[in-house]
């Protein structure tokens, strides 16, 4: 299909100001002062979390736009308790009785490790699913995407849960500080053969990574030389990590103590080389010399733009926005929490062109419309098999559209982020996007049943939660407000009430009678199948339009 057209497929156009020739807009990072409506509020918290519930929208509309971004920036919420052992009915576990979290037992088990990394799948997706009214969630994925690692390549489940926790933990921090815990993490010494660099056989995995894609990037400006790839290697060699508790440890018999010279780029700089304990100290020299780059400030306010803003960066967004939000992100001292913070309170956040103009990732696709419709999945304090369950379930349909969580295609993370000139445009093709409409078809229709619970949009009870929906007009666009970024015409609408609500008539009446009707008698099947077969095959026509996929 013509991706391209998808995009503008069907989409009611906008009046907006023409930007200056050249830039698709010339909005900067003056502070929004514009409308403070459900709209402005929609874009914030589509952006911010996945997907934005009705209970939600009015919590952040009784609110100014600094009161939301303040909440949506202080995460409150405990952290998630840890993944627990859903596989003893499969499979026996030695020291984690079932029901029990596994993350504190080290194992070398193949098929103990295959299991947790599919129970550390299921938990992430519930964790997803029950995230609080915080930016938290979206930039835990945000980070597994920038840190690219892989389940499968680090394969003991205990560091692939405590790199995620990690990230989880210093995700608003300071992006030093993390760039540092990630280096000496033991899922990323492994999945980068870190835990194998030896004065003797410098491995230079991490070291180029660490350069290309978690710190300075790539670019025309960005002239750094596999001289010092080499070196960087050198650097970072004597980190291990002991086979019995899992702990990260430095060994100087392994570092290179030599002085390290670097390029003309890094200006020549010499990092001392180090001996004994101190060795370890050498990483944070090579920290502080990638920092010194404002390459790396720009590089990583580029990263974070192309997920909550736009994936594209013309001219005049790097003039406008990038320029100065790294230049906040230096002042800060390199403080996470402060480029957010100006970024999402910025004219150019709400810049109306910034707005309905990403398509939903697989996670946004499915977290979203289960949270949007009020899904309910079994507790998992009292039933957690069920629960790992449907969440595997959904876990599953993110994977069949194209993003595995834990598992992207390699440490550049999923391209949809990164892959020009498509970027998000990646994620719509002849097989994802058929997907996309079945996964929500089989949750309007049949839903997933384990254990005789069902996993199903309850599109009654959805509908309940409108201001009134015995009115087919509000009905359509309240619902719209929940779901959709991008306006349908009035055409549209009176189309889509006429021809499902009214079922093919042209007075309201026909719509509220039945409603009306089954209000009276909630227990009348007939009432009831009226009026759930005309909400399901109104909410699968919405989902299934191309809007439904923007955010």
């Amino acid at each position: 299909m013509d991706r391209r057209a998808f995009l503008t497929a069907q989409r009611k156009k906008r009046k907006v100001e023409l930007p200056a020739a050249g830039a698709r807009t010339q909005s900067g990072l003056n502070v929004y002062s514009g409308a403070w409506t459900r709209n402005e509020v929609q874009h914030l918290l589509k952006r911010t979390m996945f997907g934005s519930t009705r209970a939600d929208l009015l919590h952040f509309t009784s609110l100014s736009m600094n009161q939301a971004v303040d909440e949506l920036l202080t995460p409150v919420a405990a952290l998630p308790d840890p993944p627990l052992n859903d596989y003893s009915s499969e499979m026996g576990d030695p020291n984690v009785p079932a029901g029990t979290t596994w993350v504190n037992d080290l194992t070398a088990d193949e098929d103990l490790n295959d299991a947790r990394r599919e129970s550390f799948k299921k938990w992430w997706t519930g964790v997803m699913l029950s995230q609080d009214r915080s930016i938290r969630e979206k930039l835990t994925l945000f980070w597994a995407d920038h840190f690219g690692t892989e389940t499968n390549t680090i394969n003991i489940s205990k560091f692939v849960y405590q790199h995620n926790d990690l990230l989880r933990r210093d995700c608003l921090g300071n992006f030093r500080t993390l760039v540092k815990d990630v280096t000496i993490d033991p899922g990323m010494l492994i999945y980068l053969n870190g835990y194998l660099n030896s004065a003797s056989a410098p491995d230079e995995n991490y070291g180029r990574e660490l350069m290309e894609l978690f710190t300075l990037g790539k670019g025309p400006s960005v002239v750094y030389n596999e001289e010092d790839v080499r070196r960087v290697a050198r650097v970072l060699t004597g980190w291990r990590i002991n086979p019995a508790d899992g702990t990260v440890y430095f060994d100087p018999a392994n570092h290179d103590t030599g002085n390290k010279t670097f390029s003309a780029y890094f200006n020549a700089t010499i990092l001392t080389g180090r001996t004994g304990a101190d060795g370890a100290l050498e990483t944070d020299d090579l920290i502080d010399m990638l920092f010194a780059k404002e390459e790396t400030s720009k590089y990583i306010c580029r990263c974070i733009y192309r997920w909550f803003v736009y994936y594209e960066i013309d001219e005049a967004a790097e003039t406008n926005v990038i320029e100065p939000l790294a230049a906040v992100f230096r002042t800060s001292g390199y403080d996470i929490h402060a480029v957010l913070d100006t970024l999402l309170r910025s004219e150019h956040f709400f810049d109306t062109l910034n707005q309905g103009c990403l398509i939903k990732s697989p996670v946004d696709h499915v977290i979203g419309c289960m949270r949007e419709f009020g899904v309910v999945i079994p507790p998992v304090a009292t039933e957690y098999e069920d629960t790992y369950m449907m969440w595997s379930y959904l876990r599953n349909w993110e994977t069949s559209m194209g993003q595995n969580i834990g598992d992207p295609p390699d440490v550049s993370g999923w391209p949809a982020y990164y892959q020009e000139p498509s970027f998000h445009e990646l994620w719509i093709n002849h097989d994802t996007l058929p997907k996309r409409n079945q996964f929500t078809d089989i949750m309007l229709w049949n839903g997933f049943t384990r254990n005789m619970k069902t996993l199903q949009i309850d599109t009654i009870a959805f509908t309940k939660t409108l201001p009134n929906p015995g009115d087919p007009n509000a009905l359509v666009e309240d619902a719209l407000s929940v779901i959709y970024r991008v306006p349908l015409s009035d055409a549209a609408k009176l189309s889509i009430k006429q021809n499902i609500l009214l079922s093919g008539q042209t007075q309201d009446y026909y719509w509220t009678n039945a409603w009306n009707g089954y209000l009276v008698d909630e227990s009348n099947e007939t009432a009831t199948a009226i009026i759930s077969n005309r909400l399901k095959t109104l909410y699968q026509y919405l989902m299934n339009l191309s809007e439904y996929q923007l955010s």
